[in-house]
């Protein structure tokens, strides 16, 4: 394999070195007439040396080719490296020679510093963003060459150095290119230039791995004609009114690209313009069914269409209007049933009615007046039930005065709002009332040992016959005797219950009990 030019200068300073080395020991030699044997050995060891670095090194440095050298045929550098190492060995001195050496040393480690960057940007494809800046430094660094190969170390790390520079400068613009080429893709995204997108995100994401906007921004750009036909497409059918197809293809879109915030947008507009869709097509259902009159289904309906969450309020305003539809009708019934009670005077059931009718709406005028209305004939009726039920106790004068208020009351009630069984119960009323007055001679008969009292009317006293004129009604007489169990009698005068005579004695007598 050809050497570089850099392996033809070790070869010669290997050669150098040695015939340097071999001068100073034939020198040395010459001054002594006896030179010792060591000296001799010496001399052997340094030419088996010197065989090893012509024939052996070159082989091992033959890995470590520098790039930027042309390789030359090896037998022209074995023939140069004889000629220079004798004309070295007879023109340039020790000094000079490591002088050399060092320089060539220096010359090598900036070579070396400038590869590693070339490499570097290779890897970063510099081609593509820096080709013009990279090729002049590649060149600058040439011309080190020719001074390296002049054996001009100096001149070649000067020129090395200046490649290096411009390297460094390309290097260090990495970020600035960076930050261009991801500004050019996020505006070639925005055009929807998809290819101009890809090529810009790649070279971004290749400056710096680490940026998530690149890699975010590739990702997309790959896949944005794609989104770009599937987003004309949803388009078409949102247009065509086709809502469920065209969310499918937006969530197709964002599938294929998550970032896309647009897509995520169009899924929650269709979204909701299906359910508006829903919730006209489920109102206009309950509206027909609430026309042909079946309300309850409606309300049902109604309430489907409100549970989507869309334009509650009116769905519940519909609910309101089919669920007094249905308490009208309810209503209408019932108060059927109010106006058949309130014709028979049962003003019970009216009042039981009117309280239906309140449940359902407790601000309705009419139920409200015809309950209070109905419950206070019902309550006048039930005071003109008892009072017919029992005249036994008109002969009581608070008794007779509030029968009396309460009959007064009914024929003011009669000439208002009268009827026929409030009429018959006045009248049946007024002749209780009446014949109450009246008294009527009793008869009573005693032992003349009892004493007798019709109680909360009078005391008889003692008596074997007597009589009393007494009212009709329910009496009680008491008969009371020393030694003998106290007695009650309870009569009824007049209501065609008048007794023949009320006998009233004690004959049972009480038996002391023993201790």
């Amino acid at each position: 394999m050809p050497k570089t030019d850099v392996e033809k200068e070790i070869d010669e300073s290997s050669e150098i070195d040695l015939t340097s080395q071999v001068s100073l020991n034939t020198a040395s030699i010459s001054d002594s007439n006896k030179p010792p044997i060591w000296m001799w050995f010496s001399v052997a060891g340094l030419i088996l040396i010197a065989l090893l670095v012509i024939f052996v090194l070159p082989v091992l440095v033959n890995r470590y080719q520098l790039p930027l050298e042309p390789r030359i045929d090896i037998s022209q550098i074995q023939q140069a490296s004889s000629i220079d190492s004798a004309t070295a060995t007879r023109e340039i001195s020790p000094f000079e020679q490591a002088q050399r050496a060092r320089q060539r040393k220096e010359a090598q480690d900036v070579l070396a510093e400038l590869l590693r960057l070339q490499s570097e940007l290779e890897q970063l494809e510099v081609a593509s963003w820096a080709i013009l800046e990279f090729e002049s430094a590649l060149e600058t660094a040439g011309l080190g060459d020719s001074s390296y190969r002049e054996q001009n170390f100096a001149r070649a790390t000067e020129t090395y150095t200046e490649g290096l520079a411009e390297l460094q400068v390309i290097l260090s613009s990495v970020e600035t290119v960076f930050q261009n080429s991801l500004r050019q893709a996020e505006d070639a995204f925005g055009r929807k230039d998809a290819v101009t997108a890809i090529d810009e995100f790649t070279l971004a994401v290749l400056l710096d791995p680490s940026s998530e906007d690149a890699q975010i921004g590739l990702k997309r750009a790959l896949v944005l004609d794609q989104v770009l036909t599937l987003t004309d497409l949803a388009e078409q059918l949102v247009e065509d009114n086709a809502l469920e197809e065209a969310k499918r293809v937006y969530e197709e879109v964002v599938s294929l690209d998550s970032y896309n915030e647009s897509a995520r947008q169009n899924i929650d507009q269709v979204t909701q313009l299906i359910l508006e869709a829903d919730f006209s097509r489920i109102m206009s259902r309950g509206y027909e069914l609430l026309q042909i009159g079946d309300a309850e289904q409606a309300i049902i309906q109604f309430e489907s269409a409100s549970s989507l969450g869309v334009s509650e309020e009116q769905a519940m305003a519909a609910i309101r209007q089919a669920e007094n539809e249905i308490a009208n009708a309810e209503i209408t019934v019932i108060r059927g049933d109010i106006v058949s009670s309130e014709s028979q005077e049962n003003w019970h059931n009216a009042v039981t009615h009117y309280d239906r009718v309140l449940e359902i709406d407790s601000n309705i005028v009419f139920a409200v007046e015809g309950r209070d209305y109905a419950s206070k004939r019902a309550q006048l009726n039930d005071l003109l039930e008892n009072a017919i039920d029992g005249p036994d106790r008109f002969y009581e004068d608070d008794v007779f005065q509030q029968t009396l208020d309460i009959y007064y009351t009914g024929r003011e009630v009669e000439k208002q709002r009268g009827g026929p069984v409030l009429s018959g119960q006045l009248d049946q009323l007024e002749q209780l009332l009446e014949t109450s007055q009246i008294p009527i001679e009793i008869q009573f008969a005693s032992d003349n040992l009892t004493d007798v009292t019709i109680l909360r009317v009078t005391n008889l006293g003692l008596f074997e016959n007597t009589s009393v004129q007494l009212k009709p009604g329910r009496y009680v007489a008491q008969g009371k005797r020393i030694g003998y169990r106290e007695t009650r009698t309870e009569f009824v005068v007049g209501f065609g219950q008048t007794p023949n005579i009320v006998n009233v004695l004690c004959n049972e007598r009480i038996v002391p009990t023993s201790r």
